[in-house]
């Protein structure tokens, strides 16, 4: 078995000693072209093999194995200066004229990315620790998860603009529940690195029972990610999952307005998890109608979500408290999503499934597009037993969505499980942020809105209580 997470340290220590690498964002970047060119260049070999016809957008003498393969192969000066002046020069102006996608893939990614290493030795030690991992030979796919997920944790910044990791648990649970089918378009809008769309992927080949269908999973799922390091981590994670030609588009999903999207670009399925906490750039609010305009990422996603999909689309999405209560723009997206589509089924998150990221609550809403929300489900997440919260070295694990799951198709109230009918909601505001009332009121959780009642009540009642004591200290 691989020792990833000792690789990576390795990595890590290595690049330190190089002055070239100024922080973790850099030591990240460094290691994830690195990465997508050695798992680009064991693909082609593979397609070289399966078609006869194929041929590769890398020049051979670029290719990993021909510079990079031989740990005793260039170093110092010599690699330093072949990889400055050489490989990222050449693949930098691929020649894209004949319309070859695998070539416009590589020529994004060394178009936004750089070699910061000074050192051609210790860029040859990172060198030789990778050539310990054989992509093609292993069976974990998700070893290359495993190890954006040890980068990740150790980014101290991670999360300061409302991204953070997915918990792979709460990944593989919304694409169990939504159980995508051959022949669907299914879309993350915020793909990140590419999680939900590789679980998409595994669930769809699991279910292929033809080459067509095998084939067509390569424009079936799709995503859009705005920023570089997560886009090239994403292509990647594609790649690396036999998908030779990734439909992840590097855009801000935020930034095209809502009128141009037409009937074709709408998808049956979406998967994501939305950044939150953010304030959206660019003035893109202005890309949404008036009345829905709001500068709160996660509730113009929310929109943008019940626009794309189809009659009949399902959505799987993961959203903080902040989106299920509030009044103004907020009520008025609440009652278009509850208008315009079922929301069936509200799960419930501690607070700390996102550690040590951050500690918002969040929540997983289920809704298909098409006909009004009658009845919402709620079902409330609870830390097993012993644990009093999530943490880096106690992540949330799949199994303990086996009660959820058996639930799922025979729902029946309990400790767990409450419904709320619209009416309910209406009146209240279209709030969706309702607590369990089966649960002991020692243990309820309040929505703010809820503690802010709570604590004017508290000051009425002190006030009433020292009108009372000045009146006996009168008498």
């Amino acid at each position: 078995m691989i020792n990833i997470s000792g690789i990576i340290k390795s990595i890590r220590n290595i690049m330190r000693e190089d002055t070239g690498i100024n922080g973790d964002a850099q030591r990240i970047e460094q290691l994830g072209w690195m990465l997508f060119l050695k798992i680009f260049s064991d693909k082609d070999k593979e397609l070289e093999i399966l078609q006869d016809n194929y041929v590769s957008p890398i020049p051979a003498e670029l290719h990993w194995d021909a510079w990079a393969g031989d740990d005793e192969g260039m170093t110092g000066d010599e690699l330093l200066n072949f990889v400055d002046r050489k490989l990222f020069p050449d693949l930098r102006n691929l020649d894209l004229s004949t319309g070859n996608k695998r070539a416009l893939i590589v020529h994004e990614v060394f178009d936004r990315n750089h070699n910061y290493m000074k050192s051609g030795i210790t860029l040859r030690q990172v060198i030789n620790k990778l050539n310990e991992i054989d992509f093609n030979r292993s069976e974990d796919k998700h070893i290359f998860g495993n190890i954006y997920e040890i980068i990740l944790k150790e980014l101290q910044s991670a999360g300061k603009s409302g991204e953070f990791y997915t918990p792979r648990a709460v990944v593989q649970l919304l694409t169990d529940l939504t159980d995508p089918r051959s022949g669907e378009k299914i879309l993350d809008p915020a793909c990140g690195t590419g999680g939900f769309l590789t679980a998409a992927i595994e669930h769809l080949k699991a279910k292929t029972k033809t080459v067509e269908e095998r084939q067509n999973l390569q424009q079936d799922v799709m995503g859009w990610e705005y920023k570089p390091l997560p886009y090239l981590l994403a292509t990647t994670n594609l790649i690396l999952h036999d998908i030779e030609l990734p439909s992840i588009r590097f855009d801000d999903s935020l930034s095209r307005p809502l009128i141009e999207y037409r009937q074709r670009d709408r998808v049956d399925v979406i998967l994501t998890n939305p950044p939150f906490g953010g304030v959206v750039s660019n003035n893109n609010e202005n890309n949404f109608p008036q009345n829905y305009r709001t500068r709160e990422s996660a509730d113009l996603f929310l929109i943008l979500m019940i626009h794309l999909l189809k009659d009949g689309g399902r959505a799987a999405v993961v959203l903080p408290d902040g989106s299920l209560t509030g009044d103004g723009v907020k009520e008025r997206i609440r009652r278009k999503l509850l208008k315009d589509c079922n929301l069936h089924t509200i799960v419930r998150l501690p607070n700390s499934v996102f550690q040590p990221y951050a500690s918002v609550a969040t929540n997983l809403l289920f809704f298909t597009k098409g006909t009004p929300t009658k009845k919402v489900w709620y079902y409330e997440h609870k830390l097993p037993e012993g644990y009093k919260a999530y943490s880096k070295t106690k992540p949330i694990q799949l199994v303990e969505f086996d009660g959820l799951k058996q639930w799922w198709n025979q729902r029946e109230a309990n400790e767990q499980a409450w419904q709320v009918d619209i009416k309910t909601i209406i009146e209240s505001g279209y709030n969706l942020d309702i607590k369990n009332p089966h649960q002991p009121e020692e243990e309820k959780q309040y929505s703010s809105g809820e503690l802010l009642d709570l604590l004017q009540q508290s000051f009425g009642k002190s006030d009433e209580l020292l009108a009372q004591l000045k009146q006996e200290l009168g008498k």
